[in-house]
């Protein structure tokens, strides 16, 4: 298990008295650490296809904004300005496996909620602004040093810049102020304003974001997820109907019976949990993972597996595929990017370690014949994958 990076805070007081409560600021929190990609690397994924980029700059003397989005080229990167601007690429532990190791430092949140790793490179003075998020948020300063500012709350309802390509709060205003330099951490919970801004240059700093589905997602998957199997002959009855004074009233009965419908679905434990586990692991983007130098083909068999295994290799979880399980009569089920994989009892143990860890040894778990079918499905489909000798 890594350290949880709290500094000397018990991981009990911070989800007492911080989580989703108030920010947190902790110093040194990871010692002598190294970003866990460097420059040229993040500038090479934001030139390619698949991976969300930006780059923000700031003219700092006319206060204007602009907001550019990759692929980039190298020609974008020659013509930036010396000073101002950010590069931001979306869900780097997808591509990078350093990165994805790096992320579950902080699984100390339940894993199925963190969504994942954005990572900034900004020149002296980048930033994006005083903003907010609807999420948690811990940013990690890897190298070079970025002031920041944490205000009040703000939300939906608060003024905005005009006429901006990104959202800045017109109104920030910093209660405390912080200058981070590597090892640090700041958390942020949802709602909070806060403002970064890059001290000198090469200034890298990671962004540990976590799911937070709106109650107007969940209530939008949960319906399309039930109607998907349900018959047009289910209809609204009254069969009680009774005489009323105004035919044009809809009376309070009538409501009644609405209420159940919409309630016997809701109370149906089996399909909300099967709904939830499959919607919280579905991808944000495309699991396929070409650009991970360690990726091989899924060209399994239980014999290679097998003999792999035995050998003491490993199996690699996709840096892009999300995992959880729910426990249902003693049995868990294994929820895989969108799915759901029925087990039986003698795979608890193998699902719990594919849920927890992204390296997988034979030390882990028991080599049965439903573990080992388990493992072949998940490989070729590309879930797992064998790493490159």
């Amino acid at each position: 298990m890594n350290p949880i990076p709290l500094g000397t805070m018990p991981l009990s007081l911070f989800l007492s008295e911080y989580w989703q409560k108030k920010p947190l600021l902790i110093r040194n929190a990871l010692p002598n650490i190294t970003s866990p990609v460097h420059a040229d690397v993040l500038a090479g994924l934001a030139c390619e296809e698949d991976v969300e980029s930006r780059i923000v700059i700031r003219n700092e003397t006319a206060n204007e904004w602009e907001l550019k989005h990759g692929p980039f080229s190298k020609e974008t990167f020659s013509t930036l300005p010396a000073t101002h601007w950010t590069l931001l690429v979306q869900a780097v532990d997808h591509w990078i496996p350093e990165a994805a190791k790096f992320l579950e430092l902080f699984a100390f949140i339940p894993h199925w909620r963190i969504d994942d790793l954005m990572m900034s490179y900004a020149s002296d003075g980048g930033g994006v602004g005083p903003h907010f998020d609807n999420y948690d948020v811990f940013l990690v300063q890897t190298k070079g040093k970025r002031k920041w500012e944490v205000g009040d709350l703000y939300d939906e309802n608060s003024s905005l810049m005009e006429n901006l390509p990104v959202s800045i709060l017109s109104d920030f205003k910093a209660v405390d102020s912080w200058l981070l330099e590597p090892g640090d951490i700041l958390y942020v919970p949802p709602g909070y304003g806060h403002n970064g801004i890059a001290v000198g240059d090469e200034c890298i700093t990671c962004s540990v974001g976590f799911r937070a589905p709106s109650h107007s997602e969940i209530l939008r998957e949960f319906t399309d997820h039930v109607s998907e199997d349900l018959s047009d002959a289910l209809r609204y009855s009254d069969a009680d109907l009774v005489e009323q004074n105004n035919t044009g009233e809809i009376s309070k009965q009538t409501l009644d019976k609405v209420k159940k419908i919409l309630q016997q679905y809701i109370e149906d434990s089996d399909s909300v949990s099967d709904w939830f586990g499959c919607y919280m692991t579905t991808p944000k983007y495309s699991q396929t993972n070409e650009l991970s130098p360690n990726t091989s083909n899924n060209s399994y068999s239980l014999e290679k597996v097998t003999n792999h295994l035995a050998a003491g290799g490993l199996l690699i979880r996709n840096e892009g595929s999300r995992f959880a399980y729910i426990s249902k009569a003693g049995s868990h089920i294994l929820f895989v990017d969108g799915e759901s994989i029925s087990s039986v009892n003698d795979a608890n143990v193998l699902i719990e370690a594919l849920c927890s860890e992204i390296e997988l040894n034979n030390e882990m778990f028991f080599q049965t014949d439903n573990n080992m079918s388990l493992l072949l499905a998940l490989l070729q489909r590309g879930a797992l994958y064998i790493p490159e000798a």
